[in-house]
């Protein structure tokens, strides 16, 4: 059975089209001022890509900040059990999943039928977050993929110690305007040391459990996540497209429930 997932969240729109356990396609668009919108153009695209006409009787389920109001959806369902169904499809070994947003963390404690056991969040300041680090990329005047690379440059880490994303903000303009200026790699891992920290503090709340994967756009930068391993004092696990992960997940809880007759 085919079966799409939505994750309509403040900077993107992602989906999913899954047909049994398989991908078929996936897109992603900006979300813009007009959620509905967003995602009827993105699951217009993911079908075209999967070579499928329209949404015409194919269950689909919504998740993330908008996916409660989009009314090409049959059923929503939270962030937090779209993540875990995600990514024990993905990784089956995994227990405990890191999600960092545009807007918030997550952490998502799991069993192994990819059910939700535990769960934290962070909501209340853009600190720890892709917004946060899209904001000092811009102020540092280094895109976001070379801080990536150059925080593996660093030999210490700059203090950044606000958990206030605007204080924040002045302590790394401090930093830049030093004389002599703190070098670039080590402002940018103490940018990261800092949303690390705030991680750490959610996952010791929920209690740290192995396997551990990360996922969101910000997993993609290979740097973070290299110092949040070693915080972690474990590898982790990252899928290939880690953004699209709460999408998979309501789109496998779409195909289940149309298959036992309960998607309304």
């Amino acid at each position: 059975m085919t079966a799409i997932g939505i994750d309509s969240g403040s900077l993107t729109t992602k989906v999913v089209v899954l047909e049994g356990r398989t991908i078929l396609a996936t897109a992603l668009t900006a979300s813009g001022d007009d959620a509905e919108t967003a995602a009827r153009e993105t699951v217009a695209k993911a079908l075209a890509d999967a070579g499928r006409q329209n949404e015409n009787h194919i269950p689909i389920v919504s998740t993330g900040i908008s996916g409660k109001y989009l009314s090409i959806s049959h059923q929503q369902k939270a962030v937090t059990t779209c993540l875990a169904r995600g990514i024990s499809l993905l990784f089956p070994s995994v227990r405990m999943v890191i999600d960092i947003g545009a807007e918030t963390s997550t952490v998502v404690k799991l069993n192994e039928r990819g059910r939700v056991t535990d769960w934290a969040n962070q909501d209340k300041c853009a600190a720890g977050t892709g917004l946060f680090l899209q904001q000092m990329s811009r102020l540092m005047q280094v895109s976001f993929e070379d801080m990536s690379a150059l925080s593996l440059q660093a030999k210490t880490k700059a203090d950044i110690t606000s958990t206030c994303a605007v204080f924040a903000e002045s302590e790394v303009i401090s930093h830049i305007h030093r004389d002599p200026p703190t070098p670039k790699p080590d402002i940018i891992a103490g940018i990261y040391s800092s949303v690390i920290s705030r991680l750490m503090a959610m996952c010791k709340r929920v209690g740290i459990e192995r396997d551990i994967a990360v996922t969101g756009g910000v997993a993609l930068n290979r740097g973070l996540v290299a110092m949040l391993e070693k915080e972690l004092k474990c590898n982790v696990l990252v899928p290939d497209k880690p953004e699209f992960t709460a999408a998979l997940g309501a789109a496998i809880i779409a195909r289940e429930n149309a298959e036992r007759g309960s998607l309304r």
